[in-house]
């Protein structure tokens, strides 16, 4: 169900437990039942009802918070999460309901001391989409940078940037990074491991200053403040 996209594995199980689902017309109730790639998977109509509930909420992380569970004695992004700190020009018509608070998790991580976009989702599909083994999501981060060595960083190492580092013994996927002015650098990735382009920045002689994301596929974080958040609109999509 995950692969044909319907939902997460977690929610496919929360909804065979429902007898939500048919194999055939005939309902699944056991977890784990195997089927041919012949027979057809359908779901009731209350799980798609339910799954619309479900909210994606963006927000401009601030620094010293941590993306997901609260680590170190710092708070986690989602506790951000209320009415007072919703964007007042939010155009979204959702009305706000602690209930959304239950199982919004982050797709994706944002480091303690970098500040941009982070997507919170109930939604399963969405962060499978953002964070799963296939996803082809980029992602476009604004990179202040002093550069550690005399002179100027050469273009030869801008060029490794792009393409040509490894890490962790593996090479890194290509990337597109480019001079936005003299100290600021734009990185597009389509790939998150931890502290990437800080440990990127610092194989060429660079270090990082600043981090803040701006963009994760076709939506941007605008205008939204630091600390506040808004809902995913219906008519966007990553």
């Amino acid at each position: 169900m995950s692969e044909l996209g319907l939902c997460s594995r977690r929610e496919a199980d929360e909804w065979i437990a429902r007898g939500w689902v048919r194999v055939d017309g005939k309902v699944v109730s056991e977890l784990g039942t195997k089927i041919y790639p012949s027979q057809k998977v359908t779901v009731e109509r209350q799980a798609a009802a339910e799954q619309s509930k479900r909210v994606t909420i963006l927000i401009n992380k601030p620094m010293g918070y941590v993306s997901g569970q609260a680590e170190d004695g710092y708070q986690p992004a989602v506790a951000l999460i209320k009415p007072e700190n919703r964007w007042p020009d939010d155009p979204s018509p959702e009305q706000f309901h602690p209930t959304q608070l239950r199982s919004l998790v982050p797709a994706g991580r944002l480091d303690i001391d970098s500040v941009g976009l982070l997507v919170l989702t109930q939604d399963g599909r969405v962060a499978k989409h953002l964070i799963g083994e296939t996803t082809e999501v980029d992602k476009e981060y604004l990179v202040r940078v002093e550069y550690t060595k005399p002179g100027k960083l050469p273009d030869s190492d801008l060029k490794k940037l792009n393409h040509g580092l490894w890490m962790d013994g593996k090479p890194l996927l290509p990337a597109k990074v480019r001079w936005q002015n003299d100290d600021q650098l734009s990185f597009t990735l389509k790939e998150g491991k931890k502290r990437q382009i800080r440990r990127m920045c610092e194989m060429v002689g660079l270090k990082v200053v600043g981090l803040k994301r701006v963009r994760i596929g076709k939506v941007k974080l605008g205008d939204l403040p630091v600390g506040q958040w808004r809902y995913l609109r219906p008519d966007e999509r990553f």
